[in-house]
């Protein structure tokens, strides 16, 4: 038996060095939060409002939910919410979906699952619903005066989970790993979230796009478009109407780069 060659390792990570680069981020962003021997807290809070070397940060979806709510706006949770959401309009909004939240870790395990065993069943959402939640969600603040969502965020279950072992969080979880395995391909994420609802609308013009200018034109192949979390974004690219991605709803995952450099 021959070990692999050391040319031909370095092969396999350039062709998959998006997504690693993704779940390096992912977990840097998750050990933060936790106390680690010899390192500390890097990190105070949680995703929703927390604090990095000093600067104070927080979710402008979780503060538009405090504002409809009737909450007390403090000028430094504001002021974090605007770098936060200036950061993402900037860059694109749903760079947040597959970089940073921790719920895409466990879509993504049911996909790679969903594949590996050849699961078909997938039933058919609109992707509108999650506009439709994330509406209803911002409704009810208002009706209610409280933060609607962040009492079943997902998100905020996870982080809860780590730290103290959350049996509501747990439950939650695995229903959400189970129906993505079993109902719906990426049918969270991709149909039913209304924080990647918040964060396309947010980055819907955001500079950071997939192009297909890079190393020549697009083939046409449509081989991206089966990896691709949001296939209908790269449509206009494949079909060369465009030459680049330009729909709020692209996670700039990376997803279809890795698949291109696997093709060509």
């Amino acid at each position: 038996m021959r070990m692999p060659s050391i040319s031909s390792a370095q092969d396999f990570l350039y062709r998959k060095r998006w997504l690693y680069s993704r779940r390096i981020v992912q977990v840097i962003i998750l050990l933060s939060f936790l106390t680690l021997p010899g390192i500390g807290r890097i990190a105070d809070g949680n995703l929703s409002s927390s604090t990095w070397f000093g600067v104070g940060l927080t979710d402008p979806y979780v503060m538009l939910q405090s504002w409809l709510a009737g909450g007390p706006m403090f000028l430094p949770a504001v002021a974090g919410a605007l770098l936060v959401g200036a950061f993402y309009a900037l860059f694109g909004g749903r760079i947040y979906c597959s970089w940073v939240c921790p719920i895409n870790l466990v879509t993504d395990l049911a996909y790679c699952l969903r594949q590996k065993f050849n699961i078909k069943a997938n039933m058919t959402m609109s992707r509108e619903l999650r506009a439709g939640i994330l509406l209803l969600s911002l409704v009810l603040c208002l009706i209610t005066g409280t933060l609607a969502w962040e009492s079943i965020n997902p998100i905020t279950l996870f982080q809860r989970e780590l730290l103290w072992g959350s049996a509501a969080g747990a439950t939650i979880l695995m229903g959400l790993f189970l129906f993505d395995l079993l109902v719906s391909r990426r049918g969270w994420c991709g149909h039913l979230c209304p924080v990647g609802a918040f964060y396309a609308y947010l980055g819907r013009y955001g500079r950071v796009r997939v192009t297909a200018t890079t190393a020549g034109s697009c083939s046409g192949c449509g081989s991206c478009i089966k990896v691709c979390p949001e296939p209908h974004v790269l449509a206009p690219v494949v079909s060369k109407n465009a030459s680049a991605v330009t729909h709020g709803d692209c996670t700039r995952c990376g997803a279809c780069l890795d698949q291109c450099t696997l093709v060509h």
